[in-house]
């Protein structure tokens, strides 16, 4: 994770953190000004070799992920390009909801004779987490009508569960930047790790999924194409959020632009579209 300190004037951001392999912890708290967002850095340079013992792997993109933001992206081209701060000689994905960054990106994607694909998404917070953390981007009168709860499901044919270890390879096969089988990896570290939820079908084996990864944000949502259409994916999502918040966690979450099913979905569930984007780069030496 790459922090630049924010300008007085910057709303507090939000940070919930988990290094390495470490169970999740209910955690959270605000970071308002200078002193905090320094007491943080020194707390991560103390856990430096235990948040990056992971990333040896060179062509592991899932694991090999940096989370930026700078209150001068414009100008963080220099910062960025540094070895210290990110290795690029691997393959990587940078995340931000700055797309501001784009510039200093691609920038450095010529230097360094990278290949870069970046995609920008649309970014969803929970109605319930604006209200607590960020009251402010609260407007209730973009909210869905009703009280944000999904429609109801036979409970006595899918019941709600979690996911495990063996169900990593379906998780896998249906997500979209998944596939592999350093994905798959990736996928059990997630589910061994943070919480996750699933709706067992009437043969005792999950038909709609979603959970939790190393940032926070709820991701991976998918259903069986036999089981489609029955809302069950809302449901499941509703009930991660419903984990995660009490947890302490926030919940959020992203989608792409072209997905509307999932967007409709979102709005049902009172997630709010932000602003900012969700921005992705994947880059790749060549």
């Amino acid at each position: 994770m790459i922090l630049s300190w924010p300008e007085a004037k910057d709303p507090p951001c939000f940070l919930k953190l988990t290094l390495g392999q470490a169970k999740v912890s209910s955690t959270m708290f605000p970071l308002q000004g200078a002193q905090m967002l320094q007491t943080l850095e020194k707390s991560l340079r103390k856990s430096l070799p235990e948040s990056i013992k992971d990333m040896t792997d060179d062509l592991d993109q899932y694991t090999n992920t940096y989370q930026v933001y700078s209150k001068d992206p414009q100008n963080c081209q220099e910062f960025l390009g540094s070895p210290e701060v990110i290795n690029w000689k691997q393959h990587l994905q940078i995340q931000s909801c700055q797309s501001s960054l784009n510039k200093a990106v691609q920038n450095l994607a010529a230097t360094k004779s990278l290949k870069i694909e970046r995609s920008e998404n649309i970014l969803f917070i929970a109605a319930e987490t604006i209200k607590k953390l960020i009251p402010s981007l609260l407007d209730t009168k973009t909210l869905s009508p009703g009280d944000g709860k999904p429609k109801a499901i036979n409970q006595e044919k899918f019941k709600i569960s979690s996911l495990g270890i063996p169900h990593a390879a379906l998780v896998n096969k249906f997500w979209h930047f998944g596939g592999n089988e350093r994905s798959q990896k990736f996928i059990e570290r997630c589910i061994q790790n943070f919480p996750s939820s699933c709706l067992l079908g009437p043969e005792g084996n999950p038909v709609s999924w979603t959970l939790m990864d190393y940032t926070g944000e709820t991701r991976m949502g998918g259903t069986l194409p036999e089981y489609r259409t029955q809302g069950l994916v809302s449901y499941a999502v509703y009930m991660q959020a419903q984990e995660m918040a009490k947890r302490g966690f926030p919940v959020y979450s992203h989608t792409v632009r072209t997905n509307t099913a999932m967007q409709k979905m979102s709005y049902t569930l009172q997630h709010i579209p932000m602003s900012c984007a969700w921005n992705q780069w994947l880059c790749s030496p060549m």
